[in-house]
Order: C-alpha cells, then sequence, then structure tokens
C-alpha cells in the first residue's frame, strides 16, 4: 500500500533535486491516495528523441531523451544498468516509478518525468489547470516580453530560438556542453561553462531547457537570477505545475499537453521527434506566472 512515506521531503533533497522533489510531492499530493493507488503504466516507449508513457487511465506523458547519458550506447553490462528494466515498467504503479526521480541513471529519471507529467496531466484533465497561472497555447518564446535591449542567455542550443535572436539583432549568448550542436558561425555566442553563473546574474532573459531537470542543473541555474528577470523553462520535459518553478523565480514554463498517447508512442517508437507529434498528438501549453 502506498503511503505518504513514499514521498519525499523536499527539504531532504540534495539541491540538485529539491526542484524535482517539490513537483514530486506536490502533484502526489493533490491527485489523492486514491489516484495515487489505481494509477499504473500502461505502456512506456524510450524512443531516441523522447520518452512516453501511457497511464491506466489512457493519460499520456513525454520527456526528452538523454540518450547521451547511456554509457558507450552499446549492448553491455553498462549500458544495461543505465536503462529502466525492460519487460517490469508495463503495469507498474505510476507513483511508486516516481522514487526513479532520484536515481543516478539519467534514462531511468527520464521515464520518472514522464511519468510525473502523465500524472500532472491527469490533474489538468480532472481539475482544469493549476491555479495562480496564466495559461497560453504555443511557444514559450512567444509569451517572453523581450525588448530591443535586453541580454538573453539560453541554456540549450535552441537552433529556432537562436535563429529567431539573430534575425532580431538582439544581444544573446548560449550555454551549451556540447559544442558539437553549434555551427560554426553560432560559436562566436557560446559562454564558457566558468562564465555560466556570471552570465545568468547580468541577464534579463532567461530561457533553459527543461532538460536541466534530467541532469540536476536547473536549481543551480536559477538560483543566480536578479529579481524581476523573466525566466522560462521550456520543452517536453518541463512539468506544467507551475509553483516549484516559481518559487525559484520563473515567469513562463512552456511545456506540453499529450493529446493522444498511442499515437505519440507509435511515433517514438519509430524514432520520431517533434517535428512528427507537434501540433498532431502533442500541443505546445505555456504557464505564466508571478514569481
Amino acid at each position: 500500500m502506498l503511503t505518504a512515506q513514499a514521498r519525499p521531503e523536499a527539504s531532504d533533497a540534495p539541491q540538485s533535486e529539491a526542484l524535482l522533489a517539490e513537483l514530486h510531492a506536490e502533484v502526489v499530493a493533490a491527485l489523492g491516495p486514491e489516484a495515487a493507488q489505481e494509477l499504473c503504466i500502461e505502456r512506456a516507449v524510450i524512443g531516441v528523441f523522447f520518452t512516453g508513457v501511457k497511464l491506466s487511465n489512457g493519460v499520456g506523458g513525454l520527456c526528452a531523451t538523454p540518450i547521451k547519458s547511456v554509457p558507450e550506447a552499446v549492448c553491455c553490462p553498462s549500458s544495461a544498468m543505465a536503462m529502466p528494466v525492460p519487460g517490469k515498467i508495463a503495469g507498474r504503479n505510476a507513483v511508486q516509478l516516481l522514487q526513479d526521480l532520484y536515481r543516478p541513471q539519467d534514462l531511468r529519471r527520464a521515464l520518472a518525468i514522464a511519468t510525473l507529467n502523465a500524472l500532472a496531466e491527469t490533474l489538468w484533465q480532472r481539475d482544469g489547470p493549476p491555479h495562480a497561472s496564466e495559461v497560453r497555447s504555443g511557444d514559450a518564446f512567444d509569451a517572453l516580453n523581450i525588448a530591443p535591449g535586453h541580454r538573453v542567455v539560453l541554456v540549450g542550443a535552441f537552433v529556432p530560438y537562436i535563429r529567431e535572436l539573430r534575425k532580431r539583432g538582439q544581444s544573446f549568448g548560449v550555454l551549451e556542453l556540447d559544442l558539437s550542436t553549434l555551427r560554426p558561425d553560432e560559436l562566436v555566442f557560446h559562454i564558457p561553462q566558468e562564465r555560466a553563473a556570471q552570465a545568468i546574474a547580468e541577464a534579463d532573459v532567461l530561457i533553459t531547457t527543461g532538460t536541466t531537470l534530467i541532469n540536476g542543473t536547473l536549481d543551480g541555474l536559477l538560483q543566480h537570477l536578479r529579481s524581476g528577470v523573466q525566466a522560462a523553462v521550456v520543452g517536453p520535459t518541463a512539468t506544467l505545475w507551475p509553483g516549484p518553478f516559481a518559487r525559484r523565480g520563473a515567469t513562463v514554463v512552456g511545456g506540453t499537453r499529450v493529446q493522444g498517447a498511442d499515437a505519440l508512442l507509435d511515433l517514438l517508437s519509430e524514432g520520431g521527434s517533434g517535428y512528427h507529434f507537434f501540433g498532431k498528438s502533442v500541443e505546445r501549453v505555456c504557464l505564466c506566472v508571478n514569481p
């Protein structure tokens, strides 16, 4: 039987996991014990680009697949240890699977975040959108008020955002560990890792990928924000539950709502990416909040 002890105390979590722990605790508490007992994983797909789940209530959830976290990416014991256990995912209690949010293996954590996002979607369908936030459809970039003089910092090489900021002549920089994701003419915008804290502290607008939830860096990034700046956490990994993000200074949470779980998982099983499911089985949604 699941009890309150199955949920972590956010105050006891390491800083790198504190935000995830708060999301976990708040979503499960809002679900209530009966729903938490009943919901199981019906289907799960770990795709090349995204990981998705379908719960026993038909609701789906999505998360980016941290494929670079698979050691050596070959069929060997080291790779197998990084993976969720095949053949034993379907039928697992969804809330119990959330314990993988605190495992060191990123692929297990991604599956747990997809499950968390499906549970958050369950709340949306049951209770409506979260309170104290304005819901907008579309991309999070459009929900930000970026003025010509603003200094923008991107965490992650968002190709469409880089293209749009260059088109505008906007002042911006990119924090990205993998330089191969930047084109040669984009390297001039790269911010070295040792300057990350200073760059964020000087930013007027911060846009960070939700995959920082997977690698545990999001809490550390947001703590460098100045008061009153705009900050967006974006992408399918971002859980559409605004409170923990807003308490850390985020003003926009740009995530996704799965409209057709089976259609989405079929695409993921065939290597599908956002180009294949956005506007079809998945809808982009933004929550605008006051931190």
